[in-house]
């Protein structure tokens, strides 16, 4: 058998082994993303272009908006582990997200928008943390890595599918943003009846710990080391990168039409959506951090094309590296967590996880707009590089400490 056929068969190996609730779970993602994705796609070019805000402005919105909902999920994920129930609250934020869509094409100035995006983001980081621990409870172990990667490649194929048609619509209706902002509000509230009425949650084994304060000092001391040291090379990681919306501005900068700007996010989420159930699936027979390895030298790679390229192609290839490294990087974070957090637990642990990487989010958007503003696209992306490269050899440090360590334990 070639090698081809050998990654092939894997890859249908590693599908039949997730569970049917992951895949509805996907779906639910899926049309969600395809809602967001439409509206986000032309959100910083209708910013920028209409309502004249900087790319600093555009940064920090950004940044507290994707901030809001991790400090959001950390409280979710804790009620979830205290109820010991995941699906009402994941609902909840499903709904929420839903229901706030119509203000994106009724807000009249730029303080409306902020506030349908700080709505819109609450609903997210109501729904993140229960949504991930329930894919964790319903994934057996052996599958824990294809299992994120599904999960994470269905809602990437809604976040190439939501730009699509934000380019589509946008060509049909003469650059009409507030009109192409109502048309994303119909997959949102089918996402929200497949979660509602589709989605089971797992019968609770009867040994179960019952958590009475997720947030306490004892319970986050029970998540252990190895749980932190995944939550300290996230934070690291996510320095490392910034929002989205600083690859929008740069294909606007090197000269692709308006209308056309949203293919940014079609390429970018076509390569993530091919790469993270892949990457899922090796993750479940190789070691997950050295594909985070590879994952970060791919995006100091893509940050170097975005930083140096004055063209159209060269920009092009710079997102689609983006993308890779999306694909290589972000459902093996998830299944690390779920590998490290005890399974009582899981809410919390998604919920700090995410709190942790909110916060340098915030911090690496803002200063991404605050160096494009000073030297344009060429410092914002060569600083991205610097920080993933000291991330990588961070992470390579932090893999031998832990192989040392291992290597010392007494064996019995």
């Amino acid at each position: 058998m070639d090698e081809k056929s050998t990654t092939t068969a894997s890859l249908r190996e590693g599908l039949r082994m997730v569970p049917v609730g992951v895949w509805v779970l996907g779906f639910v993602s899926m049309l969600m993303d395809i809602s967001s994705e439409m509206i986000h796609a032309l959100l910083p070019i209708y910013m920028v272009t209409v309502l004249g805000t900087s790319a600093l402005a555009v940064g920090i919105i950004e940044g507290i908006a994707e901030a809001t909902a991790a400090i959001t999920k950390i409280f979710s994920g804790a009620l979830s582990d205290w109820l010991g129930r995941r699906k009402g609250l994941a609902a909840l934020g499903y709904g929420l997200a839903a229901i706030t869509k119509p203000i994106f094409p009724l807000a009249p100035t730029l303080s409306w928008l902020i506030a349908a995006r700080f709505i819109d983001r609450v609903g997210k980081g109501i729904r993140g943390a229960p949504r991930d621990a329930l894919v964790a409870d319903l994934a057996p172990a052996e599958a824990r890595g294809a299992s994120f990667g599904l999960r994470q490649s269905l809602d990437t194929i809604g976040a190439f599918i939501g730009p699509l048609l934000a380019i589509l619509l946008m060509m049909a209706t003469a650059n009409n943003f507030k009109l192409v902002f109502w048309f994303a509000i119909l997959p949102a509230f089918l996402s929200f009846a497949l979660i509602l009425f589709a989605v089971h949650e797992p019968t609770k084994p009867a040994s179960s710990r019952i958590v009475r304060s997720p947030l306490s000092k004892a319970e986050l001391r029970r998540l252990g080391s190895d749980y932190w040291s995944v939550v300290v090379i996230a934070a690291f990681f996510t320095l490392a990168r910034f929002s989205e919306a600083f690859l929008v501005l740069r294909a606007q900068s090197v000269g692709l039409p308006i209308a056309l700007v949203p293919a940014v996010l079609v390429l970018m989420n076509i390569v993530y959506a091919l790469a993270a159930l892949p990457a899922g699936v090796m993750s479940d027979r190789l070691n997950r951090s050295a594909i985070l390895i590879v994952g970060l030298a791919v995006l100091i790679a893509a940050d170097l094309l975005l930083a140096l390229s004055a063209g159209i192609v060269g920009a092009a290839i710079g997102v689609a590296l983006w993308g890779l490294h999306m694909g290589l990087t972000q459902g093996l974070l998830a299944a690390l967590v779920a590998d490290t957090a005890p399974a009582e637990l899981r809410g919390t642990a998604y919920g700090m996880f995410n709190l942790v990487s909110g916060i340098a989010l915030l911090a690496a958007s803002i200063i991404a707009g605050e160096l494009w503003d000073l030297s344009g696209p060429r410092g914002t992306f060569l600083a991205g590089a610097a920080f993933t490269t000291l991330s990588v050899f961070g992470l390579i440090w932090f893999e031998r400490r832990r192989s040392d360590k291992r290597k010392q334990k007494p064996t019995h």
